[in-house]
């Protein structure tokens, strides 16, 4: 794959202020000398010319092949007016709800609607509507009728088969199907949209568009797919396709339905996965083989590309998530952990596609030449901080695997950890010119850290702030092994080697610990251990993320049916949102505004010796005192027992997944 050069704009007095940016608007057109647009970019997240928003990357990716793309940010959806503002384009429109699902970026686990809206400018949570794949795709095909509609971003690529929709209680039908689109891009979206531009461009007709790989399109002749459904069990293959369970079947039948979430999860290896097909009453929706991962070079000429780095200057306030990633450096993409509540692996696929260090340095050197840059790096890494090129040891392993984690149940043995291109790469970025700091604020995987004292030693002594992002999730091996993540042993393994290094260093750093409460597999007595755990280590997790059911994820899966997909065997899953507040509540034992319902829990779980005044109380009891809330901590502060060399730190940070 060749990229076209290009030059981004002079930044000269007379051009304008959107010079450098796509066009958004009639006059930005006609400022760059174009009348049509080949291809329109709707997106439900604010412009911000950045490679960390997925739609703008995948617009700079088009442009980047001679392609006239243009931006819609968050249309109003009263009528389509304001999608069609640039006029018809000549190829097609392409849509994507953002870099978050639409009702995930909404409501909270308890169902309640959030304040704010990170992707939106002002943080207004009132700029894009719930289900904005759909309802885009409906504004499109009244505003551009005939025009090609091709969906794209997490929210259809996770909701491409039918699925539990946590939010509505109920198994919804494809995404693809209920908006009616021509085609659906899964996974990175880059290699199918561009051979969909190419084809179309060509002059072939969207309905020939049947074998691009990455995407999915609905079959209507019953007669052309109903032979393959002759086996009783809906769960057949002959070597080349995969039919799936019908979603009539896996709506009505939860066992169905973890039978279709296992077979599909085999499926995602783009070196082995086959086609897959699901019937939806008397349509079907055929789903190709995964696209291929990026090469290094394909990488760097992604991030090569002349993004702007900034919002679109019509914004007069801030967007918060910018404002998160402005001054990071994304390394790779990808994740080989397979955990069984992320959307990582899903969408990003489990090959690490990485950048070389050349191409990392162009971006420090032009982002220290940034206006409001002072020389600090917030973040440098990806979906983990240290999975930078960690590949199979040769590709026809990794072409015939068929797992879904390289590191659970144990690290596999043909996995290259090595962790040294991470570290010289490192050392590289921290002694460029005007680079004063660089810290790695993305999750650090402790189980592959372990094999790399010499990295943990670099992260202690030059690229911590004080505080370093890790996610143990739980103590319970048994609900460890319901995530696929390692044992606690782990955990504390690398909590007491960072520890040591921090003093070899001479400075005083602690671990900000991530937990999930409610997690399937996980009861309300396992909970209670988990706070009893927290409090014997002095750890204070000041953000606790109570489990949310997204979709296709494979702990979704355990959620809504009760049963482990992987092993087809029953799990309990807490689903009433009483007993996952409670949950959440046990973690927050040390706070006094946790405590009325940390009690409730305790008193249900048959532990109320554990409300009281002593040392092995987990809570006080209601006895009519006032206690004062809890004082902010600073960042550095000891807990008790850090004298002891544990390491373990108060979690003051944003939970971020």
């Amino acid at each position: 794959m060749t990229l076209v050069p290009l030059r981004v704009p002079s930044r000269s007095p007379r051009t304008p202020r959107t010079a450098g940016f796509l066009p958004t608007n009639r006059e930005e057109m006609q400022a760059r000398g174009w009348d049509e647009l080949d291809i329109l970019i709707v997106t439900g997240d604010a412009y911000v010319d950045h490679p960390a928003f997925g739609p703008v990357l995948v617009a700079r990716f088009l442009e980047g092949r001679g392609y006239r793309v243009g931006v819609v940010a968050q249309p109003k959806w009263s009528s389509p007016e304001d999608i069609a503002r640039m006029g018809r384009p000549r190829l097609f429109v392409g849509i994507s709800a953002g870099n978050l699902d639409s009702m995930l970026n909404k409501l909270t686990a308890q169902k309640k609607v959030r304040s704010v809206d990170q992707y939106s400018p002002g943080g207004r949570a009132d700029m894009r509507p719930n289900r904005a794949t759909i309802v885009y795709s409906n504004l499109c095909r009244q505003a551009f009728p005939g025009l090609p509609i091709v969906l794209g971003g997490i929210e259809a690529s996770l909701r491409r088969i039918a699925h539990y929709d946590y939010w509505s209680n109920q198994v919804r039908r494809s995404i693809l199907l209920d908006a009616k689109a021509d085609l659906l891009v899964f996974g990175m979206g880059e290699r199918p949209a561009w051979e969909i531009s190419r084809r179309l461009a060509a002059g072939e007709p969207v309905s020939n568009l049947r074998d691009v790989r990455g995407t999915a399109h609905v079959l209507t002749n019953r007669r052309a797919w109903e032979p393959l459904l002759e086996n009783k069990s809906r769960f057949v293959t002959d070597g080349k396709l995969v039919v799936l369970p019908s979603y009539e079947e896996v709506r009505e039948d939860k066992q169905a339905f973890a039978k279709m979430s296992r077979q599909f999860q085999y499926e995602t290896n783009p070196h082995n996965g086959r086609p897959l097909l699901q019937p939806h009453g008397d349509q079907a929706v055929y789903f190709n083989s995964p696209a291929e991962p990026l090469s290094e070079a394909e990488m760097d000429g992604l991030y090569d590309l002349p993004f702007t780095r900034v919002p679109h200057p019509s914004y007069t306030d801030p967007v918060p998530a910018y404002e998160t990633v402005k001054h990071s450096i994304v390394t790779m993409r990808g994740c080989f952990g397979g955990c069984t509540f992320c959307s990582i692996t899903e969408h990003e696929g489990r090959i690490i596609q990485s950048r070389s260090q050349e191409s990392v340095l162009r971006e420090v050197r032009a982002l220290s030449r940034m206006d409001g840059f002072r020389g600090t790096i917030t973040d440098l890494g990806g979906p983990t901080a240290n999975m930078y090129k960690m590949t199979c040891k040769d590709d026809e392993t990794e072409s015939a695997c068929r797992r879904l984690s390289c590191v659970h149940p144990g690290i596999c043995e043909n996995l290259r950890t090595d962790h040294e291109p991470l570290i010289d790469l490192m050392k590289k970025v921290r002694t460029q010119e005007g680079i004063k700091k660089v810290f790695i604020a993305s999750g650090v995987r402790y189980d592959l850290a372990e094999r790399s004292p010499e990295f943990v030693r670099e992260l202690a002594q030059h690229h911590t702030g004080g505080q370093l992002s890790v996610a143990p999730e739980h103590h319970d091996d048994n609900v460890l092994d319901k995530m696929k993540k390692p044992p606690i042993r782990s955990y504390e393994r690398f909590a007491e080697t960072f520890c040591r290094a921090s003093e070899e260093a001479g400075k005083e750093q602690y671990l900000v610990p991530y937990f999930i409460s409610g997690h399937p597999g996980s009861t309300l007595e396992d909970a209670v251990e988990l706070g009893l755990y927290l409090k014997k280590r002095g750890m204070r997790p000041r953000q606790v993320q109570d489990f949310i059911p997204t979709p296709m994820a494979v702990a979704t899966t355990m959620f809504w049916t009760g049963i482990d997909p992987l092993t087809m065997q029953p799990v309990y899953t807490a689903t009433d949102l009483r007993e996952k507040k409670m949950m959440k509540a046990l973690l927050f034992y040390w706070d006094p505004t946790h405590w009325p319902m940390a009690r409730e829990a305790l008193r249900k779980a048959g532990r109320a010796d554990l409300i009281g005044h002593g040392p092995r109380a987990l809570v006080p009891p209601d006895d009519g005192r006032t206690y004062p809330p809890p004082k902010p901590q600073r960042p550095n502060a000891r807990p008790p027992e850090r004298r002891q060399g544990r390491g373990y730190a108060k979690s003051d940070r944003r939970d971020r997944r």
